[in-house]
Order: structure tokens, then C-alpha cells, then sequence
């Protein structure tokens, strides 16, 4: 049964046998000198090279692309969709602030009731804006 395996002996300090995919290399070697990545660096332990970076690994800011890419699906201008973006933001912190404020006595209730009210005025504020700069633009 064991001469059925292939007997191929690596020694930990050298590269991998290669493999051969057509038209791809392994990702797990490096690009600089072919040796194997160790699990979950960042670096080549040889040479120092940077690992590349897989498309989940990626975390990419979103972009004036995106973002106007995001007006279009909606159907708003760039005016209207920061105004829009700015009501919804304002929404969350009105919900938000029942969260992270509690209320011990009365005079600490009617604090957290005036953050919801102006938080909510805000909002109100910037939806009306929005729905403006859409009608003008």
C-alpha cells in the first residue's frame, strides 16, 4: 500500500515541487523565490517579499464610482443622495441614542428625549433636502 503514495521527500527549507496548472500560479509560493508561505504571514520567510493578497483579504473603500453608481440604482443626483445618506444617518442615531444613553432620573429621561428630538429634526432636515435637490435636479 505504501508504494502506492507518491515517495517524493521535501525538506522543509526548500521550495515545493511545482505544480502545474495551466495559465495559474500557486498563490501559496512566493513570488520572488518560490518558497512556501507559512501559514497566515504576511511575508516571505526568506526573502521578504509581500504575500499577494486574496480578493477577500482586499478591503477596498468605496469609491466616488460606487458612490455614484449608488445614486443611479436610487435614482437621485449627487446633492439629493448625500442629503438622503445624511437623513438615514441622523435616523440611526435616534435610534441609537436609547442604546447608548440610560435614563436614572427625570432630568436625565428628558435629556435623552431632547437628543432623540433634535436627532430627528436632523433627519427630517436632511430627507427634506433631498427630496428638494431631486425636484431641482
Amino acid at each position: 500500500m505504501a508504494e502506492m503514495a507518491n515517495p517524493v521527500r521535501h525538506e522543509f527549507w526548500r521550495p515545493p515541487a511545482p505544480e502545474k496548472v495551466v495559465g495559474q500560479e500557486r498563490s501559496e509560493t512566493c513570488q520572488e523565490c518560490r518558497t512556501e508561505f507559512i501559514v497566515g504571514s504576511r511575508y516571505c520567510h526568506c526573502c521578504g517579499a509581500s504575500r499577494p493578497l486574496s480578493a477577500a483579504q482586499e478591503a477596498e473603500i468605496p469609491g466616488l464610482t460606487e458612490f455614484t453608481a449608488l445614486g443611479k440604482r436610487l435614482g437621485l443626483a449627487t446633492p439629493s443622495l448625500i442629503a438622503f445618506l445624511f437623513g438615514a444617518f441622523c435616523l440611526l442615531a435616534t435610534l441609537s441614542v436609547g442604546v447608548l444613553f440610560t435614563a436614572r432620573t427625570p432630568l436625565d429621561w428628558q435629556a435623552v428625549q431632547l437628543w432623540r428630538i433634535e436627532w430627528l429634526l436632523a433627519g427630517i432636515a436632511g430627507f427634506a433636502a433631498g427630496l428638494l435637490l431631486k425636484k431641482t435636479s
